[in-house]
């Protein structure tokens, strides 16, 4: 059955430019009413949301292909596989699992709780806001979408402005499936986030840098919204001596020049045994000249390369570039850059400076550091003297090395002998860690971060509380402490 939609707002908030002010805060106010209503929303009604909003997205599938290849030439596989794929499966475990998700668990009573009974009941948080990236605008925006959707939350979104034509297209998904009281969708840059972060949301869920992650909990604080930051970082990736080297360079090349590596999952750099690393060096470039070109011309034609997203990112991945190469670093494959066209072709460095600004940045673009190490220990070192990374890869097929990684390091997720994928996992957390990241993603994890898990205890007749009821006689006393004194036995 159909759910009765709520009458439009005056004016609908879909807007090129900085979205007005008055018709934020009036989406916002108007959110408070539907949140108080979806709070008793049942799986039927909250499904019912989604799948309009799966059948509007598919619908408009040619426009998205349009507006990805307008906004940074993304190949139409890539819109499939990056961006319609994720929500999709998001989607499609929402339908199945939601009812099982939304029913209250029953935990038993701990000792002193005996003759009780208890529930955790996931309520909606209330009105969220989801702050969406540029890098993956689609899957970013709409995946948190639907785990706020299936939690019975009112959101207002922000897209990036730095991918315009995307932000168009959700746009209209939106405007087609929802009236501004249930979803609205603001564009504008950062005055328009400004006058988003200024009000009492119930949570903020933000995708984007550390730098910016900072001043959104800062803005959080003020109303002690809650947040989930899903931030960045210079994610590392290990390949030992033992290690495939024709599997680990196929995959390291997809997971690192996927959008012309402009994801913050990618691999940002490569620690490779200096036993092996001429031989991984070969056989990252012959899998370079099999996917987009043997030659620098034909891999700049490539329809199979998205670019960057705009100039002024190019410029600034050429500035690390030269920066790495005046300090002594060397070509290994690649190199070229076209500020016009916003292209970077895929390059290979060795021999990279310490102290080189692509060492202490995070990339976020087409330039892979490799990295030659002879001891383990000193490139966990070095992992763990950095900020905690959002993901850490290692490949390898000695058991005690990928032990010794993943007890000695700590990141938001990690993959063994794979990369990037654990991303797709649904049944997987997907966050970061400190400067990674606060909170979780996807799946179940997606609709606990927009629910609030609420303790409920019921009492029995039995009442055994009031054994610790004034007045304190020496009897009451000297069952309390033995009461006490029994909690020192372990469970049964």
């Amino acid at each position: 059955m159909k759910e009765q939609q709520q009458p439009l707002l005056a004016l609908h908030p879909h807007s090129h430019g900085e979205a007005d002010r008055h018709l934020i805060e009036q989406a916002f106010a108007a959110q408070r009413a539907t949140a108080l209503r979806w709070r008793g929303s049942g799986a039927a009604e909250r499904i019912a949301r989604i799948k309009r909003l799966r059948d509007a997205m598919l619908s408009r599938r040619a426009a998205l292909y349009s507006a990805f290849a307008q906004d940074y030439h993304k190949p139409a596989a890539e819109v499939e596989a990056s961006e319609l794929l994720p929500v999709m499966e998001e989607i499609r475990q929402v339908l199945g699992a939601l009812k099982r998700w939304m029913k209250p668990r029953r935990p038993w009573p701990t000792t002193t709780m005996l003759g009780t009974y208890a529930s955790v009941q996931c309520q909606p948080r209330g009105r969220v806001l989801i702050i969406a990236p540029w890098n993956y605008p689609l899957s970013l925006c709409f995946g948190p979408l639907v785990s706020a959707l299936a939690a019975g939350n009112t959101i207002i979104i922000k897209p990036s402005e730095m991918t315009p034509a995307v932000s168009a297209v959700m746009a209209e998904i939106i405007a087609a499936v929802f009236p501004p009281d249930e979803v609205a969708l603001f564009q504008g840059s950062q005055p328009t986030s400004q006058a988003l972060l200024d009000l009492p949301f119930d949570h903020i869920f933000f995708t984007g840098s550390p730098n910016v992650g900072k001043l959104v909990m800062a803005a959080a604080a003020r109303h002690l919204s809650s947040v989930t930051l899903e931030l960045g970082g210079k994610s590392p990736t290990i390949v030992d001596q033992s290690a495939d080297l024709k599997l680990a360079a196929e995959t390291i090349m997809w997971g690192k020049f996927l959008n012309n590596g402009q994801t913050c999952v990618a691999p940002d750099h490569v620690y490779v045994h200096a036993s092996v690393k001429e031989a991984f060096v070969a056989a990252c470039n012959a899998v370079l000249a099999a996917r987009y070109g043997a030659s620098a011309a034909e891999q700049k034609r490539s329809p199979d390369l998205t670019r960057i997203v705009n100039r002024r990112h190019t410029a600034r991945l050429a500035e690390l570039l030269n920066d790495a190469l005046a300090g002594g670093a060397v070509l290994r494959g690649g190199g070229e850059v076209d500020l016009q066209d916003c292209y970077i072709a895929p390059t290979l460095l060795d021999q990279i400076p310490a102290d080189a600004a692509i060492m202490r940045e995070e990339i976020f673009g087409p330039l892979l550091p490799i990295i030659a190490y002879d001891s383990l220990d000193e490139v966990i070192a070095t992992i763990n003297a950095g900020p905690k990374p959002l993901a850490l890869y290692v490949w390898s097929k000695r058991q005690a090395h990928i032990d010794q990684v993943l007890q000695q390091t700590s990141s938001g997720g990690a993959c063994v002998n794979h990369c990037v994928a654990h991303f797709a996992h649904g049944n997987l957390p997907f966050g970061g860690v400190n400067n990674s990241g606060i909170g979780n993603a996807h799946g179940e994890y997606g609709f606990k971060t927009f629910s609030h898990e609420r303790g409920v205890l019921r009492a029995s007749p039995l009442m055994l509380i009031k054994l610790f009821f004034p007045p304190y006689t020496k009897n009451r006393n000297r069952l309390i402490r033995k009461i006490v004194d029994l909690l020192r036995l372990p469970m049964l």
